[in-house]
């Protein structure tokens, strides 16, 4: 059974409350969280365009939400550049069950018509509804950005309204990569393969990627950009987003030639080469063979090639999985999944990659214990993805996608939050193949069982972002995140003054503090690096979880990530009042599974 979804309208109202509500008052719906104006198409200029916003019923007689089912000749690009989300639109159609989720076959223009749609998306582990009204943006009473070929039919243009609603504007989608949106439609895991690098059952491992109802997109790399979108010769055109909607193999000339379709999300412009579709090489093979993989084969945007041209040509290959099995074996296995949040703050958890050693060790960190390997085998299969929450959303306030990567180290079973010296003399064991400015990243490994320390970082210190870390075992892996005990040593009366020994406990203490703080003060400057206050409190005998690290790095450090010693001081006594209320009890922040 699916999960279910959760509503992201702001007064909390269901799709079905808010569809009730119209017809009761005979009105079409008008979506107050994304109205029909300037500000949900553009975020960074004025509009270019003169848009009008008109529902369906203003741009044709008898429009119809699905016309003859949902298909890949649906989606045709408009103005806007996102042919990566189109792309991935075309992949979807290919796959009922999955399409069916992400637009419900509960809508129309019946009898139940109110104006209001609704499509769902995967988001950080949960599937959320989204509303929207149908009023799109028009030129001359014609659609300008994502359409059907079919002139009244409209679930493509609405479900690339409720997506962008998702991300805070039309503009929010301009450049992606085709496996982000793929991966909102299916919750799947992502893998990507270069052309050029790749292993030599490519084709193998697209078909079975393909037989499984994998969805799969391909580009063309640009050396800059002023060949985004330019078309070659051979009627490809790079930097842009392409599905990939089958693969065959076909006798020709006495030997098996294997051959892919792809799709270009403008409709129209393809591949001119061999096996394309008015080219001599269908003329050779059997009329009944040809007739099944043409079939009723026209210019709409939709070409095959054969395999070596494909790889010569394309350069990239995303594919995103509904289940994290491999597809370079025939194993079929049941994943156990474990999701884990966090964020990275200047000043206190975003300390950068290993390059920055100095800082690398204040990233987050999450130990992963690998309890028993897979079946038949003496190693256990894990697939670790890291994503960033949010950045698309974040355009509009000028932040964009992070540079993210990540390490695995085997981790001792008897210590928690690893310092610098762990990082400076331990090399990782398994880590992503390379930094990279995208969502997501992800990769499979497989390691023997033990315990084992996960470190998500950014490339370069002082960057935040917000992250989620998805990981898929075989079997199910034991995992923890920041538990630390809150050590009091000195006696309280709740008298409100110290006796003569509480105070020599306290002065004992304090300079101990003031010592620790010259320590780190390495400069004489009378200032500390923020990311050494970790250090710092623990040797203090102060064990603090992240979340709380990071509202201290928020609270006393300056805009170059320093406290200075009054701050310093007035942060550790607080903590040490604070810790004497619980009476030497522990404070969790932790996840077990």
């Amino acid at each position: 059974m699916p999960a279910k979804s959760i509503s992201t309208q702001g007064d909390g109202k269901t799709f079905e409350q808010l569809r009730q509500e119209c017809l009761q008052k005979k009105k079409l719906f008008e979506d107050p969280d994304f109205p029909a104006c300037d500000s949900s198409l553009y975020y960074s200029q004025s509009v270019p365009i003169n848009f009008e916003w008109k529902r369906p019923g203003e741009l044709c007689e008898n429009p119809e939400f699905i016309v003859g089912g949902a298909d890949r000749t649906d989606i045709c690009q408009g103005a806007l550049g996102d042919c990566w989300l189109l792309a991935a639109i075309a992949s979807l159609t290919l796959h009922k069950e999955t399409l069916a989720r992400v637009v419900p076959n509960d809508q129309g223009f019946d009898r139940s018509y109110a104006g209001i749609f609704h499509f769902q998306f995967w988001q950080h582990n949960r599937w959320l509804d989204v509303v929207v009204d149908d009023r799109l943006p028009a030129v001359r009473n014609r659609l300008v950005l994502l359409h059907s070929a079919s002139n009244n039919e409209f679930w493509s243009a609405l479900l690339e309204k409720a997506y962008a609603k998702l991300n805070g504007s039309y503009e929010s989608l301009k450049g992606g990569s085709t496996l982000e949106a793929m991966e909102d439609f299916t919750g799947g895991v992502g893998e990507t393969y270069e052309t050029k690098s790749a292993p030599t059952d490519l084709f193998n491992i697209m078909k079975k990627a393909y037989d499984r109802g994998s969805m799969m997109g391909c580009s063309i790399d640009i050396t800059s950009s002023a060949e985004s979108e330019a078309q070659t010769a051979s009627g490809l055109v790079k930097g842009h987003a392409y599905s990939i909607t089958g693969l065959e193999e076909v006798n020709y000339r006495g030997k098996k030639v294997k051959l892919i379709r792809i799709r270009n999300p403008w409709g129209q412009v393809e591949w001119n080469g061999a096996w394309s579709d008015e080219s001599r090489e269908w003329n050779v093979i059997d009329s009944s063979e040809k007739k099944r993989i043409l079939q009723n084969s026209m210019d709409d945007g939709e070409f095959w090639m054969e395999f070596e041209d494909f790889k010569a040509n394309y350069d990239k290959i995303e594919i995103c999985n509904l289940t994290p099995d491999s597809l370079t074996d025939e194993t079929k296995r049941k994943w156990e999944v474990n999701m884990f949040e966090g964020n990275w703050i200047r000043g206190s958890t975003a300390g950068g990659c290993r390059n920055f050693i100095d800082t690398f060790w204040t990233n987050p960190q999450f130990k992963l214990t690998l309890l028993h390997a897979d079946d038949n085998n003496d190693k256990c299969s894990v697939v670790i993805a890291l994503m960033q929450k949010n950045r698309r959303a974040l355009r509009k306030e000028g932040l964009d996608l992070q540079t993210i990567g990540f390490a695995l180290y085997e981790a001792p079973a008897d210590e928690d939050h690893l310092g610098k010296d762990f990082f400076r003399y331990n090399g990782s064991k398994a880590r992503s193949k390379t930094y990279i400015n995208v969502r997501e990243i992800s990769e499979r490994f497989t390691l023997p069982p033990g315990n084992y320390l996960l470190v998500p970082t950014t490339f370069q210190p002082h960057d935040e972002a917000d992250f989620i870390i998805r990981i898929f075992s075989e079997r199910a892996a034991g995992t923890m995140y920041d538990i630390y005990m809150f050590d009091k040593s000195i006696q309280v009366d709740n008298s409100g003054q110290l006796e003569f020994q509480e105070f020599k406990v306290f002065w004992e203490k304090m300079k101990k503090w003031i010592m620790l703080f010259i320590s780190y003060d390495t400069d004489r400057s009378g200032k500390m690096s923020s990311y050494e206050l970790r250090i710092a409190l623990k040797a203090a005998g102060m064990h603090l979880n992240t979340k709380l690290l990071q509202l201290l790095g928020l609270r006393f450090a300056d805009e170059n990530y320093d406290i200075d010693f009054d701050d310093y001081l007035t942060c550790i006594i607080r903590l040490e009042n604070m810790f004497s209320e619980y009476q030497g009890t522990f404070l969790l922040l932790s996840m077990n599974v």
